[in-house]
């Protein structure tokens, strides 16, 4: 009787869900691998980024001045930014070129405006 339960219940969802895909468009994956994949003479990112304790301080007062910004939007709080050897990489999308340029000014004003590379993306 247990068998014939699961049995029952598992034909129900797999009829669900057949109901349900017929019902929906299919939809395209998002796929943005072209975008996201760089050569290795590219800007540094994230992931790769050494980890010393100095780039560490400096990404957290960036962040911190990024986040307290209120004339940023999210999309500009959420912008990546990569600290190595005292220089400064901002990438990622902003919603405008005062947003790229105001979050440059955050970085240099840690860093100074020779250690900011500003690889901001205005997106709309």
């Amino acid at each position: 009787m247990f068998s014939k339960t699961i049995l029952a219940s598992a034909l129900a969802f797999a009829a669900l869900g057949a109901c349900k895909s017929s019902k929906e468009p299919a939809r395209a994956e998002a796929d943005n691998t072209a975008k996201n994949s760089r050569s290795e003479t590219a800007a540094p990112t994230a992931d790769n980024a050494v980890e010393r304790p100095s780039d560490l301080d400096v990404t957290q007062k960036i962040r911190k001045a990024v986040m307290d910004d209120d004339t940023l939007s999210t999309t500009a709080h959420n912008c990546k930014i990569v600290v190595q050897d005292g220089k400064v990489t901002l990438v990622g999308p902003v919603t405008s070129p005062t947003e790229s340029t105001r979050v440059a000014q955050i970085a240099a004003n840690i860093v100074g405006d020779k250690n900011v590379s500003n690889q901001l993306e205005v997106t709309n």
